[in-house]
């Protein structure tokens, strides 16, 4: 991850730096110590993440954030002032951190966009490879990922499910598991993954993909609870 302060404050600043040195996938390219500054940067600089201050002369953050174009940058708002979380949760930003910040803040606030950056990530590398190509019987098939429902073991074989008909190919779970982008697809069962936007619903820990009930193992729940985003 490549990143960059913002802020009107040098010691700010510094601190930012010297916790992000202790991160070894992230790379403080530059520092801007106004949102103008930080917006013409951004205009000629492709970075991943921002360590933004709010209340700032000129352009403040929030304001920055919304002249920011729909492809931009993961934000981690750093900043002395708790009334704005709101408003900033509104753009969608993935972490308000109140100062002083601390180093465990900190790494919680970076593991955070770490879980973002690489889950858009894998939807680039889905919209790139939308297909996989299976051999069903003799005839090797296109198959586009947005299809399939649900993958079955069964024995030897794996049922790849669609709405309108299954595919039984000679493999093991675990090598379609390894094929299928875990972004959109995840295991439920030892004998079971499903596509997660697929999903109709849950009920007594029973999932519901297209009208059938797929067993949840206990190994996945918690994993598939999170996926799921359940409020």
């Amino acid at each position: 991850m490549n990143a960059l302060i913002i802020d009107d404050n040098k010691i700010a600043r510094t601190t930012i730096r010297q916790l992000a040195g202790k991160i070894t996938d992230l790379t403080i390219i530059a520092e801007c110590s106004s949102a103008m500054d930080a917006y013409n940067l951004l205009l000629t600089q492709t970075v991943d993440l921002l360590f933004l201050d709010i209340e700032m002369p000129g352009m403040s953050g929030l304001e920055l954030t919304k002249n920011l174009a729909n492809k931009r940058p993961v934000i981690i708002f750093i900043t002395s002032k708790k009334e704005y979380a709101a408003d900033a949760f509104d753009l969608n930003v993935v972490d308000y951190v109140v100062k002083p910040l601390t180093s465990s803040r900190f790494i919680q606030a970076i593991d955070k966009a770490r879980d973002v950056l690489e889950s858009s990530r894998e939807e680039v590398k889905i919209k790139e490879d939308e297909f996989i190509f299976i051999r069903d019987s003799n005839i090797v098939r296109r198959l586009k990922l947005d299809k399939i429902l649900y993958a079955e073991a069964m024995g030897d074989y794996v049922k790849l499910c669609t709405s309108e008909k299954f595919y039984a190919i000679h493999t093991t779970l675990k090598a379609v598991e390894e094929r299928l982008p875990a972004s959109n697809f995840l295991r439920v069962h030892r004998s079971y993954i499903v596509a997660l936007n697929k999903i109709d619903g849950m009920e007594s820990g029973v999932l519901l993909v297209n009208g059938k009930p797929l067993p949840v193992a206990d190994a996945y729940r918690n994993t598939l609870n999170k996926r799921m985003n359940i409020l």
